[in-house]
């Protein structure tokens, strides 16, 4: 199949790459590069995929193309769409981050909200097959059931980020319910593993651990994360790809007749704060220096994932331990940065 990949050289989108090309699909990723963090980063990893930051084909595999490009570029969009006659559509691309929202609020309306609805025009417009699009954990906000189902109330989000990601599930429905687009909505929770975001806390800590500096413990260590390693993650949307969302049945309370689907995608496991500080520091073989700090705006003491439904759809759990999991982020990271 042709399918495009937004964000191939972020974080999941990178993997989510590899994951298609071994599977001999034709694939197209783009990404705008934008410096939210190290581009030098995401450049490595279209690097890794034999791909350069400018457009190009990959000389490592077959098929695989790369288009720089902002999601709110509607001519660019629509170009690329009509050339390639995509099959499916991966949207993974946007802009990231639950404190970053706090000070950068337009930002995330841009690209959250605006480049979402870009793709779903062209999405709708050139008749796509399947859209899968990456939500996220924090659409749960001040939710306290445990652990947190899809068919569970998501009406409180406590950052902008989370009111976003809300907003595009809101949006896939709507277009779903019109336009018959089959959609796919998959909230992620606490992706890491090798070539991870710095902003992210195993990055945070080991990077902290390593180079002797303290590393901030919110809400006093008193949290727990459903850790989910990033395989886990691009193996579910795989499996994904080619079963369409079918309609809700009808005695279910979010009872939908479009053709739309939300699923959660976690380690079902979560994991205290301490406890994962704890497995870096096996790992690294070092201490790290704890500074304890109050819980931070945006946050939420928990987040744990019922995966259930995925599970009985898909017959696949995410199932890599934390221990293996950050003990590959540590080799990628002391490989990556020479340490």
């Amino acid at each position: 199949m042709k399918i495009l990949i937004t964000g191939m050289a972020g974080f999941i989108g990178h993997h989510m790459a590899n994951k298609m090309i071994q599977q001999n699909h034709f694939v197209v990723g783009i990404d705008n590069l934008n410096d939210y963090y190290d581009v030098e980063l995401k450049k490595a990893r279209l690097h890794e995929l034999g791909l350069e930051s400018q457009e190009s084909t990959s000389t490592k595999f077959q098929d695989v193309f790369f288009h720089p490009m902002d999601l709110c570029d509607e001519e660019g969009l629509n170009q690329l769409f009509q050339k390639y006659q995509f099959d499916r559509v991966i949207h993974l691309a946007a802009q990231a981050g639950v404190r970053y929202s706090l000070e950068n609020p337009k930002v995330y309306v841009k690209s959250n909200v605006e480049g979402f609805l870009n793709i779903l025009e062209q999405c709708r417009h050139h008749k796509i097959k399947h859209l899968i699009f990456a939500s996220s954990s924090s659409v749960y906000g001040e939710n306290k059931e445990v652990p947190f189902s899809p068919e569970h109330a998501v009406d409180h989000p406590i950052s902008l980020y989370a009111a976003t990601k809300r907003s595009n599930e809101l949006m896939a429905h709507t277009y779903s319910h019109l336009f018959q687009l089959p959609c796919t909505g998959l909230r992620f929770f606490t992706v890491y593993g090798p070539w991870g975001r710095p902003d992210m806390a195993p990055f945070l800590f080991t990077d902290a651990i390593i180079n002797n500096r303290e590393i901030k413990v919110f809400n006093h260590g008193d949290m727990m994360r459903d850790f989910t390693f990033v395989d886990d993650i691009v193996e579910a949307i795989s499996k994904l790809v080619d079963v369409l969302p079918e309609s809700l049945e009808k005695n279910k309370p979010n009872t939908s007749d479009a053709l739309f689907r939300l699923y959660n995608i976690g380690n079902s496991s979560p994991v205290k704060l301490l406890d994962f500080i704890e497995t870096i520091e096996k790992h690294l073989k070092m201490k790290a220096q704890k500074k304890m700090l109050p819980m931070q705006a945006g946050d939420v003491p928990t987040t744990y994932a019922d995966v259930s439904d995925i599970y009985q759809k898909i017959d696949f759990r995410p199932n890599t331990s934390l221990d293996e999991g950050i003990g590959q982020f540590i080799d990628w990271y002391k490989k990556y940065y020479q340490v």
